[in-house]
C-alpha cells in the first residue's frame, strides 16, 4: 500500500510539477553567473570556497527562502552526509545532527554570528533561530585551530543578514495542529555612522505526539558602523522557549515495543522543557599600519526548567506499579568568549594571523527526583508537584578552554593555495555533585578536576587542476589532529566524575568544480578519522549515563552538486557513504560480562544518505520546491542486532509572487513517516521518532 502511494505522489505531483518548472524555464535567460563566495568558518583568514582545503557548503539566505525552510533539517536538506534529526532530550524546539556518521550532541560545533553558540557546553540547537539568514556554511571534519577543543565532525555557522542590509519583510502564518507564526524584520535609522537592523518573530507549533507544543519569542537587534577609527559590532539576542515535550518509544529486544502506542505522551501532566536565554556580542576590527587588529566578546546567559519523565526497563503495563522516572529541574548556564587576533599580509603571496581565544562555561543544575506509575498510553499522567520527592541532586561544572593559535596561507600561484595552522590549548574543568536520597541521613558528595595541555592542528592544499572562462576543476586535501573534553549532560543524576578527554586524527581529499559554461557545480570527498575516548551513552548500573567507549574508526565518501537550467530553476543532488565502527571497546553489560564491539556498528548512523531535489523561484509569478531525502537503515544498539529500516522524506512548496506579496503553501514530512531518528540520553533505549505530516500557509509582504 505504502509502494503504491508512493508511486501515486509521485505521478500526480512530481512528474508534472518537475515539467511545469522545466517548461516555465523555457525562453529564460540560461546565463549564470559565477559569484565569488568566501568561506569565514574554516579559517581566520578569509578564504574562498575554491581554495578551501576541506569539503565545505553554503546554503545561501535566498535558497532558504525559495524553499519555505524554517528549521535545520530542512535547511541542510542538500548537504552531503548531513542527516539532521528534530526534536530530543531538550524538546521538540532541538535537533541532533549527524556529520561523517556520528550523531553525538557535542561532536560538532554550532557558531552563530561569529561566536560559539552553546558556549564551552553543547550546541545550543534548541534556541537556535532561522530567521533573516543570510547564509549557512557547513565544514566537514574538525576545526582545531579556528575553535579549538570544540568539535570534531564538522561546523555548522549561520550567519544573520548584516546590520542596514535586512531586508525589510513582515510575514505570517498558519497551519495543521494549529500551529502559526509571524516574523518582522527591518533596518532602523542610522545612528551617525551605525548602521542598525532588528528581527522580531513569534511561533507556535503543535505536534502529532500526544500533548507535545512548543512556543518561540525571537528578538535580534545588530549594529556595526565605523568607532575610533575602525569597525565596531553589537549583537543583543533574547529567546523564550516553552516546551511541552514528547516522549521517546523504548525498544524492546529488537525492536520499538509494540506495547507503547505511537504517539503516547507518559510525561508527567506538568511537563515542560522551557529555556530563557541572553546573548550580547560585541567586536572590534581596525588597522594598526601593519596589522589588522580583530576582537571579538561574547556573553551569554541561559536558564532551562525541565520536568520530565522516562519508563523504566521493562516497564509494567498495570497503571499502578511505579513504572517511570521523572525529575523537576532548573539548570543555568553563563558563557563567555574572546577572541582576539592580528592578520598581517607580508606579500601578495603570503598571510600570516596570529591570536589568543578563551572559553568560559558555567553551569549548574538542581534537580528533585521521584517516581511514579502511568499506563504506557499516559491517560493517567499524573501531576508531577503530588508526587513525593526520592532524591535530590545538584551538580555544579566550571570550564576554561583558551588557546594561542598561528595560521599562515601562502598562495605561490594561482593554481596553489596552502593552509597551515598550530594551536596550544589548555583546558581545566572543575565538576562539584551533590546527592541527597530520602530516608537516608547525610550527604553523598563527590568531586573531580582535570587540567590539560595539548597541540592540535591542521594542513592542507588546493591545487586547480584545471580552469576555462567560468569552468574550473580544483584538487584539495587535509590533515587535521584535534581533541576536546568530554562532554557533560546536565542529566539529573549526580555524577562527579569527569570522563577521559575525547582525540581524533583525520584526513579528506576530493575535488570540486565547476562545469557546462557554469551550470554545473560538484562537490566529492572521501575522508577518514580515527577516534578515541569516544562518549557515548551506556546504562551503568542499570540507569543511563555517559561513558568513554575506547577506540573508532569513521570513514565515507560524500558528493554534492548542483545544474541550473536557468537562473531561476536549480536542480540540486546529494549523496553519502559512511562506514562508522568500533574498532576496539570492551562494554560491561548490566549483568557484567564483557562485550567486544570491535566491528559493530555504531547506533543511529546510516549508511546511506541521498538527496534529490528542484527549486523554481523567478521574481514574479508562480514559484515551487520539491525536496526528496533519504536516510538508509541503521541500528538501535550496539551490538548491531536491532535494525531500524530506510526511510525518505518528502517536504514540497508552491506559491505566488506579486512584486509586494507573496503566498505559499508548504508541507513537510509529506510522506508522513515516524521513523526513530535519535536516542534519548536519558531514557534507556529509548528513541525519539520523526515527527508527522505538517502544512504551513503563509503570506509575506515587502515592507
Amino acid at each position: 500500500m505504502l509502494r503504491l502511494f508512493r508511486k501515486s505522489i509521485s505521478r500526480q505531483v512530481a512528474l508534472p510539477g518537475i515539467a511545469l518548472l522545466v517548461a516555465s524555464s523555457f525562453g529564460a535567460e540560461t546565463d549564470v553567473v559565477r559569484l565569488e563566495q568566501f568561506f569565514t568558518t574554516a579559517t581566520k583568514l578569509p578564504i574562498t570556497v575554491e581554495n578551501s582545503p576541506g569539503m565545505v557548503s553554503v546554503v545561501s539566505g535566498r535558497e532558504l527562502a525559495d524553499r519555505g525552510v524554517h528549521d535545520l533539517r530542512g535547511a541542510l536538506a542538500f548537504v552531503s552526509g548531513v542527516d539532521i534529526a528534530p526534536g530530543g532530550d531538550a524538546g521538540p524546539a532541538a535537533s541532533a545532527p549527524g556529520l561523517w556518521g556520528l550523531r553525538e550532541v557535542d561532536a560538532f560545533l554550532l557558531v552563530v554570528d561569529g561566536v560559539p553558540y552553546g558556549g564551552a557546553f553543547n550546541p545550543a540547537l534548541a534556541s537556535l533561530d532561522l530567521t533573516n539568514v543570510a547564509r549557512i556554511e557547513v565544514l566537514r571534519g574538525a576545526a582545531p585551530v579556528m575553535y579549538g577543543a570544540t568539535s570534531f565532525v564538522g561546523v555548522i555557522h549561520v550567519i544573520h543578514a548584516a546590520p542596514g542590509e535586512s531586508p525589510a519583510t513582515f510575514s505570517a502564518s498558519g497551519g495543521s495542529q494549529d500551529s502559526g507564526a509571524a516574523a518582522w524584520s527591518a533596518n532602523l535609522p542610522d545612528w551617525g555612522k551605525l548602521k542598525q537592523s532588528l528581527t522580531l518573530n513569534a511561533e507556535r507549533r503543535r505536534f502529532s505526539q500526544d500533548d507535545a507544543s512548543l512556543e518561540r519569542y525571537h528578538a535580534l537587534y545588530r549594529a556595526a558602523g565605523e568607532l575610533s577609527g575602525g569597525q565596531a559590532h553589537l549583537d543583543l539576542e533574547l529567546t523564550s522557549l516553552k516546551q511541552s515535550p514528547y516522549s521517546p518509544h523504548p525498544r524492546e529486544g529488537a525492536t520499538l515495543t509494540g506495547r507503547f502506542p505511537l504517539d503516547a505522551n507518559i510525561n508527567p501532566r506538568d511537563a515542560r522543557a522551557d529555556l530563557d536565554h541572553a546573548q550580547l556580542n560585541a567586536g572590534f576590527d581596525r588597522d594598526t599600519g601593519s596589522a589588522r587588529w580583530i576582537t571579538t566578546a561574547s556573553l551569554a546567559r541561559s536558564e532551562a526548567h525541565n520536568t520530565r519523565g522516562f519508563l523504566r526497563d521493562n516497564f509494567a503495563t498495570d497503571g499502578v506499579t511505579p513504572n517511570a522516572d521523572g525529575f523537576r529541574q532548573k539548570i543555568t548556564t553563563t558563557d563567555f568568549y574572546l577572541n582576539s587576533y592580528l592578520a598581517w599580509t607580508t606579500s601578495p603571496q603570503l598571510q600570516t594571523a596570529l591570536g589568543f581565544d578563551l572559553l568560559y562555561g558555567h553551569g549548574t543544575q538542581r534537580s528533585n527526583n521521584f517516581e511514579y506509575a502511568v499506563f504506557p498510553d499516559g491517560r493517567n499522567r499524573p501531576d508531577s508537584h503530588v508526587l513525593p520527592t526520592d532524591e535530590s541532586t545538584a551538580l555544579a561544572d566550571t570550564r576554561r578552554f583558551c588557546g594561542l593559535y598561528t595560521e599562515v596561507q601562502w598562495t605561490p600561484d594561482t593554481r596553489w593555495h596552502f593552509v597551515a595552522g598550530l594551536r596550544l590549548n589548555r583546558t581545566r574543568e572543575n565538576r562539584d555533585a551533590t546527592l541527597v536520597q530520602s530516608g537516608i541521613p547525610g550527604v553523598t558528595a563527590d568531586s573531580d578536576q582535570l587540567t590539560k595541555e595539548r597541540l592540535s592542528g591542521s594542513i592542507g592544499f588546493s591545487y586547480r587542476v584545471w580552469e576555462q572562462s567560468k569552468d574550473s576543476a580544483t584538487l584539495f586535501a587535509d590533515y587535521r589532529n584535534t581533541y576536546k573534553p568530554a562532554a557533560i549532560d546536565f542529566g539529573p543524576e549526580a555524577e562527579g566524575e569527569i570522563l577521559r578527554p575525547e582525540t581524533a586524527q583525520s584526513w579528506q581529499t576530493g575535488f570540486r568544480g565547476q562545469a557546462l559554461d557554469g551550470h554545473l557545480d560538484w562537490e566529492a570527498s572521501y575522508f577518514e578519522m580515527r577516534f578515541e575516548n569516544l562518549v557515548i551513552q551506556e546504562n551503568i548500573g542499570g540507569l543511563p549515563a555517559l561513558a568513554n567507549a575506547g577506540r573508532e574508526r569513521f570513514k565515507g565518501a560524500e558528493f554534492e552538486g548542483g545544474y541550473a537550467f536557468s537562473p531561476d530553476l536549480r536542480l540540486s543532488a546529494s549523496y553519502a557513504w559512511h562506514d562508522a565502527r568500533f574498532t576496539d571497546y570492551a562494554r560491561r553489560r548490566p549483568d557484567n560480562s564483557i562485550q567486544q564491539l570491535a566491528g559493530k556498528r555504531l547506533e543511529l548512523s546510516p549508511q546511506l544518505l541521498s538527496a534529490f531535489g528542484l527549486t523554481y523561484s523567478p521574481k514574479l509569478g508562480l514559484f515551487a520546491s520539491a525536496t526528496w531525502n533519504h536516510v538508509g537503515s541503521r541500528y538501535l544498539n550496539k551490538g548491531n542486532t536491532s535494525v531500524a529500516s530506510a526511510y525518505d522524506l518528502l517536504d514540497a512548496g508552491l506559491g505566488y509572487r506579486w512584486k509586494t506579496w507573496s503566498l505559499r503553501l508548504d508541507g513537510a514530512n509529506l510522506l508522513d513517516r515516524r521513523d526513530p531518528a535519535t536516542e534519548s540520553e536519558l531514557g534507556d533505549a529509548q528513541f525519539y521518532r520523526l515527527p508527522g505530516r505538517a502544512i504551513l500557509l503563509s503570506v509575506s509582504r515587502n515592507l
